[in-house]
């Protein structure tokens, strides 16, 4: 990392679990007679998991995958489909990140024509200044800064996912070698 800026954290492990611990508190006072997740993963696992065990009330989890077409279009598709029909159960969409609002609107149409009888989204990070697209949050951790970030679930090329806790990332250094910060914020 000579001459470049480092990581810097931007949100400790305490500070995430008050976050879930609140949102799993909204979720379940929102839906008392119980509540079906749907995961997008991988980014969303680590949230995903935390949220779960914050409820109150009877839920059940199941997960998408979602990847972007290889050309280079700017499109999404499902790679990995949900395992259980959520036909007539409150819905809730669980992403770790929510940025442009593109992925999310095509997964929100996507759960919408299985026909649930409600579909709303949470995201531990709302980052509001990149939306292309309206996306309705009703549950959000934080609102996240324009910034790379880094840990509990947000990777650079796979790197960083397990860190327990934030951190907003060297966007210049990162994508020159995605092993920028691996010492620092691993050696913290």
């Amino acid at each position: 990392m000579t001459g470049r800026a480092g990581a810097r954290i931007l949100h400790e492990r305490d500070e995430i679990a008050a976050a879930t611990a609140r949102l799993g508190s909204e979720i379940s006072d929102a839906y008392p007679a119980g509540v079906s997740f749907v995961a997008v993963l991988k980014g969303s696992i680590f949230f995903v998991a935390d949220l779960v065990r914050n409820m109150t009330v009877p839920c059940e989890v199941d997960f998408l995958g979602i990847s972007a077409y290889t050309e280079g279009t700017g499109r999404v598709r499902i790679v990995k489909d949900l395992d259980h029909d959520v036909h007539d159960r409150d819905v809730v969409l669980v992403e770790d990140i929510v940025d442009t609002g593109l992925t999310s609107t095509y997964v929100l149409g996507e759960l919408r024509r299985r026909e649930p009888a409600s579909v709303e989204v949470c995201t531990l990070f709302d980052r509001r200044a990149r939306r292309i697209v309206p996306v309705p949050v009703r549950f959000a951790g934080f609102e996240a800064p324009d910034e790379l970030l880094l840990g509990y679930g947000l990777d650079v090329a796979g790197r960083y996912r397990n860190l327990r806790f934030v951190a907003a990332g060297d966007r210049q250094a990162l994508e020159e070698d995605p092993e920028a910060h691996v010492e620092q914020l691993y050696g913290r």
